[in-house]
């Protein structure tokens, strides 16, 4: 049984940062992407970063120069730093893995930045 279980979110002032980490287990496969989305109240899910399995990186412009993610394939695990943490990066942040066979997604974490 898959299972990703993400941590590290919780409430934090503006300019603060958090460090999310999103463990897998029981994929069995070769994970190809691994990257972090997140849903704010009233919007849609939204890219924030993702990684390869070569290390290639993408991020979403608002959190360029600020977030930082990385992954540990021995571990199946990928990481989310969060610099400079603004009050509109305020949502739940969602753990994905992806290859062309599957599409897995954690339960997601709550990320609160008070002003």
């Amino acid at each position: 049984q898959v299972q990703l279980v993400e941590s590290g979110g919780g409430l934090v002032q503006a300019g603060g940062s958090l460090r999310l980490s999103c463990a897998g287990s029981g994929i069995g496969r070769r994970i190809n992407a691994m990257g972090w989305y997140r849903q704010a109240p009233g919007k849609q899910r939204e890219l924030v970063a993702v990684i390869t399995s070569g290390g290639s990186t993408n991020y979403a412009d608002s959190v360029k120069g600020r977030f930082i993610i990385s992954r540990d394939n021995a571990k199946n695990t990928v990481y989310l730093q969060m610099n400079s943490l603004k009050p509109e990066d305020t949502a739940i942040y969602y753990c994905n893995v992806r290859n062309p066979s599957f599409n897995y997604w954690g339960q997601g974490t709550q990320v609160t930045v008070s002003s």
